[in-house]
């Protein structure tokens, strides 16, 4: 997190997850207050900002949005580098997607700036009917490595 005056601070946020998980939908609801039901997938990245103020402070936050697709995994440590925060996500309809999160939160435990700030977010909550991820997270160690 970089201080560009005492009222201003500039964030790296990465969002990391498989595909189909609503990691961009996050990031669209976050940025410009928009939500579809249906959205295509990211390649690459994509790159958007935000601007808060909190209290007295404004925070611009740099946000990546990563492809979840596994070809694109290589090119994760590029946009995670450097970030002050992540967000992990995974589809609570999709068990494959949560082992994967874990993966992810691995990876940035050993790889990522040992300061990061970590979000493990369950995503599709709205298809409880559809669950195939239980609530054993709420369990998980702050450290599963």
């Amino acid at each position: 997190m970089a201080r560009t005056s005492n009222k201003n601070v500039q964030a790296k946020l990465v969002l990391l997850g498989d595909v189909g998980t609503g990691k961009t939908s996050l990031v669209l609801r976050f940025v410009k207050g928009q939500f579809s039901d249906f959205q295509e997938s990211t390649i690459g990245a994509a790159f958007f900002t935000q601007v808060l103020s909190l209290n007295e402070a404004t925070v611009k936050f740099d946000i990546w949005d990563t492809a979840g697709q596994e070809r694109y995994h290589s090119l994760a440590p590029m946009y995670y580098r450097g970030a002050a925060a992540a967000i992990v996500a995974y589809d609570i309809t999709n068990s494959e997607s949560f082992e994967r999160a874990k993966k992810w939160v691995q990876e940035l435990q050993r790889r990522g700036n040992p300061n990061l700030i970590m979000f493990l977010v369950a995503n599709k909550v709205d298809l409880e009917e559809k669950r195939a991820v239980g609530n054993e997270v709420k369990y998980m160690p702050k450290k599963m490595v």
